[in-house]
């Protein structure tokens, strides 16, 4: 989990906040996309993480 992906999902969350309530669609959608960019990011690098995981183990118990 990556502090720089926390910090764009706030963000993306902020602007898109700040979008909603001045009206600005624009803005708003873009805060939408940051954030959930940032989410996918967030859940690639989890699912990576486990996978290297996994094969870690498979390693290790073949070492055996």
């Amino acid at each position: 989990m990556s502090l720089e992906n926390k910090f764009d999902q706030a963000k993306g969350a902020v602007k898109e906040g700040v979008g909603k309530v001045t009206g600005d669609n624009k803005t708003e959608a873009e805060g939408f996309v940051e954030k959930t960019v940032a989410k996918a990011k967030e859940v690639a690098e989890d699912a990576k993480g486990a996978v290297e995981g996994a094969v870690e183990g498979i390693k290790n118990s073949l070492d055996k």
